[in-house]
């Protein structure tokens, strides 16, 4: 056995790895032989359609890819094989749907609800491979790696022939549509409409996020799920269980193959019933248009790097699924001399039934009018593989799993005819079968309640003017900053400045706050000339700080006017050095405050300061969900007035509040209101 492949490796190693199989005698199946995986490093199961077989398990890689590295150039960084394995082993992982800023200019999405990496990818030597009658050990040996894989080998031989572990119990809470809610979809897919109405584009694939909290291992979520579902590409990989019925690229030598779907309908009920939704969407043209639509797009993004005149497409068929109907094609292409799986996906990614058409236009779309970023969701799980070739699923039908939290992805394409409230019915009823499959539930959307009330959502206008059509989010690239207070020389709650820019630090960009900058931020406070003092400390992506000190006179306590503009997600739990979407804001209403609101019309915060309204005593400001920043002047006032409380706000509240005002740490606390009766609505 020759050829090297270390953890340590840079890049795999030019000379040939020698491929084995070995076969394994057992009776278990499947969903049982997931359940070894627990105490594993790294541990995946994909299970339904890949690579022609049925499940694929593996744990114990030897190398990781670094979340700094281009993934598309890490999954050309291939070995050669020889031998007779049928996989083998290869790069196993997800690629985020945010790898698309690789391949095009896009403007910065809205605010992640958690920090997650943008890629997950690892080589793995060895993998178990079931064929759907008999299981194999496969393995991608060197001289360096022998006694390993034979020790591998021996594990899953004794595993494979006793009865695993029995499964824990995990749960979920009921799962919520979190960011602007409801009738912050149906408002989004409206304006969608207008965009596509006005020749901005002719379709946009639109979604919403669903939560719920997780007690347990999603392991034991996937092992329940797989035989209820039975999804035809399931996946449990690196904080992610997915069980998508979505091919997104086969690559099997030069031939390539992607399966976009577009159109659905529930498949439930009795077998009349069931039958009466295949017919409909057979015979919709709604669907048929937005399927050949995709279709087209894929042709364009294979022909990219296929051969001239090798690109074909057959006509669409319907396919059931868990829950549902699909419209499904193909399209087939035969790559050019050279290219690899880096190039292939350059051309390709994201998958373009969930992005819309043009492709880049519909993108930044999705950018504008989603409340929550996308991470893994919509992008793509799989396997590449130097015996087999690449194998990737769209990541639809997708948990993902971090800090004891799971959401899930949901939503459609949304067309010059879509109705939004049809559109929100079809994306809760995509969710449905795969989280009732986990063993949970869909809170049901309560009318009444605020942000989830439909009959809100039925106005389906935005509750104020857009505020990209001023500019973009801000850019994350150029950093974060803390604004404090300086009092004769002292800085005003600044532990707790430091604290929120640290965590903004390590969840933004993974590096930690210099130890120096308590001591830099007191010196340069200590040397302020004035006794009322603005202390900046302006963080950049490597940590680094600036630091700077201007003078604070006291503002006068006339009202501050508040001229709202509605941002989908808000501007997150961060405070960007990058503020020139509200420069540009508050040239739009000279003399004003721009008012950030949701598109489910609940307010969020103005530019430069949290937002509080007086109802009789109480004292009430929105909810730090995600869609603001948690200020610290906010938290004082929450910890110290008996009376202060969150809870979300309605533009329409605001306005007939008893008194409206503004915390922040240099303001304090100041007068507010809207600078015209019902705002901008």
């Amino acid at each position: 056995m020759v050829g090297a492949l270390s953890a340590s490796s840079s890049v795999v190693a030019a000379e040939a790895l020698k491929s084995v199989r070995v076969p394994l005698g057992s009776r278990l199946t499947v969903a049982e032989a997931i359940r070894w995986l627990r105490a594993d490093a790294r541990p995946f199961a994909l299970v339904g359609d890949w690579l022609g077989g049925k499940a694929l398990l593996g744990s114990e890689p030897v190398r990781v890819a670094d979340h700094a590295s281009d993934p598309f150039a890490v999954l050309d960084t291939m070995p050669r094989v020889e031998g007779e394995a049928v996989v083998g082993g290869g790069w196993v992982g997800w690629l985020g749907y945010g790898l698309g800023a690789l391949v095009e200019r896009l403007p910065a999405p809205p605010p992640p609800p958690l920090a997650r990496p943008s890629f997950s990818l690892a080589f793995y030597d060895h993998v178990v491979r079931f064929d759907g009658e008999r299981w194999w050990f496969e393995a991608l040996s060197s001289g360096a790696r022998e006694a390993a894989l034979r020790e591998r080998l021996a594990v899953w031989q004794a595993r494979l022939d006793t009865e695993p572990p029995p499964s824990r119990a995990a749960a979920t809470t009921p799962f919520r549509v979190v960011g602007n809610g409801p009738a912050g979809h149906v408002a989004a897919v409206a304006d969608c409409r207008r965009r596509i109405a006005r020749g901005e584009i002719f379709q946009a694939n639109l979604c919403l996020r669903l939560e719920a909290r997780l007690d347990g291992d999603p392991l034991d979520l996937f092992v329940r799920a797989v035989p209820i579902a039975r999804p035809r590409f399931g996946a449990l990989v690196d904080g992610a269980l997915s069980l998508s019925p979505e091919r997104f690229l086969r690559r099997d030598g030069r031939l390539v193959q992607a399966e976009p779907i577009k159109g659905t309908r529930p498949r439930e009920g009795d077998e009349p019933a069931c039958q009466a939704a295949r017919e409909s969407l057979l015979a919709s043209g709604k669907d048929a248009a937005e399927n050949v639509m995709i279709v087209d797009l894929m042709r364009n993004d294979l022909g990219r790097v296929c051969d001239y005149g090798t690109i074909t497409a057959e006509r669409a068929r319907i396919e059931a699924h868990a829950g549902v109907w699909h419209l499904v094609a193909s399209v087939r292409g035969r790559l050019r001399e050279g290219v690899r799986d880096g190039a292939l996906l350059r051309a390709t990614f994201p998958p373009g039934s969930v992005t819309g058409a043009p492709k880049v236009q519909a993108m930044k779309v999705i950018a504008a009018l989603e409340a929550t970023r996308r991470e893994l969701y919509t992008g793509a799980i799989g396997i590449a593989s130097p015996a087999a070739g690449l194998d990737l699923s769209v990541a639809i039908r997708t948990f993902e799993v971090q800090a004891g939290r799971v959401w899930f992805g949901a939503g459609g394409g949304i067309v010059a005819d879509s109705e939004p409230e049809a559109e929100l019915a079809e994306a809760l009823a995509k969710a449905a079968g795969p989280v009732a499959a986990i063993g949970g539930r869909i809170a049901r959307v309560r009318r009444g309640r605020a942000g989830g009330d439909l009959r809100t959502s039925r106005a389906q206008v935005l509750p104020a003017p857009p505020a990209l059509a001023h500019g973009s989010r801000p850019d994350p690239g150029r950093g974060v900053f803390e604004t404090v207070l300086v009092e004769r020389g002292q800085p005003i709650a600044l532990d707790a400045h430091l604290d929120r820019l640290a965590g903004s630090l390590i969840d933004l960009y993974g590096v930690r706050l210099q130890p120096s900058a308590a001591g830099q931020a007191r010196a340069a406070a200590a040397k302020a000339g004035a006794d009322r003092a603005r202390l900046r400390l302006m963080a950049a992506v490597d940590g680094s700080l600036e630091l700077s000190v201007t003078s604070a006179e006291v503002r006068a306590v006339d009202p501050v006017l508040l001229t709202p503009f509605a941002l989908a997600g808000g501007l997150g739990r961060h405070k960007w050095r990058d503020r020139r979407l509200l420069e540009a804001l508050a040239a739009q209403a000279p003399g004003t405050v721009p008012l950030l609101v949701d598109f489910d019309g609940m307010v969020l915060e103005a530019a430069h300061a949290n937002v509080w309204i007086v109802e009789r005593t109480a004292l009430l400001t929105p909810p730090a969900d995600g869609r603001i920043l948690p200020g610290v002047s906010r938290a004082r006032l929450l910890a110290t007035e008996a009376s202060a409380r969150e809870e979300p706000i309605p533009l329409a509240r605001l306005e007939r509040a008893h008194a409206v005002f503004l915390t922040s740490s240099i303001s304090q606390r100041h007068p507010a209101r809207l600078a015209s009766p019902g705002g901008a609505r």
